[in-house]
């Protein structure tokens, strides 16, 4: 059996867990108070968005980024990787890649230098709970060739970033118990036997857990579960399975089955902004099936025939605005451009999630006890 419990500074969570995307240390339009009362257990940081903001005087003078934002649930830090893509790969201007690391470039024109070795250091003095490796972004586009040559700087990035973990363990007496998971990151893009090869080299050099790594998303616009099969049935049985970047109800489910037990996304949080909630199509908290095949629809909240409507968005949710605002009064905060709107959203799309966890929790029990 997959592992059941992800351990965290303060306490031991029940797996999974849904970690909303707080890239700058905030999940944009709530405070973490707001995040707690949604019963999400933890938040996802970026490396390199923080490095570049807050640069290290500032973690260190706090002790970690914990106490600068005055957070006690789970922290990971995902490694800048993903900047890679959306940056040095895009645009020669704003980055550039080598064996060594990544450059970028910020508006300002100054340089900012990434390498696997900083990446780990940095990520251990923010105090996260899980450490993710620097890994080369396989883009969509890449051909065979391409895509390879992105597995090797992956692999290379990652035998260094574990080094660098180990040394940084052993310089400040971090017991093995008390140490950060070490995640690696799968590479190869769409090519099945890369996403072998990298899959079973990552465990060869050994980590806590392995990541669904690059893009998930086919051309056909679908899921592409074959990946995460591959990275499943490669992967030892005791490692944690991250999908990062997986946040459809629908796939997160499917790859749960797989023995997935972490998910993090920008999906809820930057669809509550863009006025699309997500809904249960129940009753009751209680009558929620997520095994139906629609268990689960989207919610526009502007639209001119909610403008009257007295009922709650769902009657599924007990979170803050389904317990105490109707669907008019949500139409109305559109209507005026009132930022409660789309906290109140936000707040929303976090508890259809974290009740989606407390249901695949209850699967997993289930299968446990039989």
């Amino acid at each position: 059996m997959p592992p059941s419990y992800f351990k965290s500074k303060y306490q031991k969570l029940k797996l999974p867990l849904f970690f909303p995307d707080a890239t700058r240390g905030i999940v944009k339009t709530v405070d973490f108070l707001d995040i707690e009362n949604a019963k999400i257990s933890g938040i996802l940081v970026n490396t390199y968005h923080l490095y570049k903001d807050l640069k290290e005087e500032i973690i260190k003078k706090y002790n970690g980024l914990r106490n600068f934002i005055n957070w006690r649930g789970a922290l990971i830090s995902d490694s800048g990787g993903f900047q890679i893509l959306t940056l040095a790969k895009k645009n020669i201007k704003k980055g550039i890649i080598n064996d060594e690391g990544v450059i970028f470039f910020n508006e300002n024109g100054e340089k900012i230098t990434l390498t696997p070795e900083k990446s780990i250091e940095f990520q251990i003095s923010l105090n996260t709970d899980m450490v993710i490796v620097l890994d080369d972004f396989t883009e969509p586009k890449d051909d065979y060739l391409k895509a390879k040559e992105t597995v090797e700087r992956t692999i290379n990035w990652a035998k260094r970033s574990k080094e660098k973990f180990l040394s940084i363990c052993k310089s400040k007496k971090i017991p093995p118990k008390k140490r950060p998971y070490l995640l690696g990151v799968v590479q190869g893009g769409n090519y099945l036997d890369l996403r072998e090869e990298c899959t079973k080299r990552l465990v060869k050099i050994g980590f806590d857990g392995l990541g669904y790594g690059g893009w998930p998303i086919t051309e056909k616009r679908e899921f592409n579960l074959k990946v995460a099969k591959i990275i499943a049935e490669n992967t030892p049985n005791n490692y944690l399975l991250f999908g990062l970047g997986i946040g459809k109800p629908k796939d997160i489910i499917k790859c749960f089955d797989l023995g997935y037990r972490i998910f993090d996304c920008v999906l809820p949080t930057r669809d509550a902004r863009h006025r699309r909630l997500y809904i249960y199509n129940a009753k009751s908290i209680k009558d929620i099936n997520i095994r139906k095949p629609n268990f689960y629809s989207y919610y526009i909240p502007d639209k001119v025939k909610y403008s009257k409507d007295k009922r709650p968005i769902n009657s599924a949710c007990d979170c803050l605005l389904c317990k105490n605002y109707s669907r008019a009064y949500l139409f109305h905060l559109f209507k005026i451009n009132e930022i409660t709107a789309l906290r109140l959203s936000t707040i929303h799309n976090l508890r259809f999630y974290s009740i989606l966890m407390e249901k695949l929790k209850k699967e997993l029990k289930n299968k446990i006890a039989k």
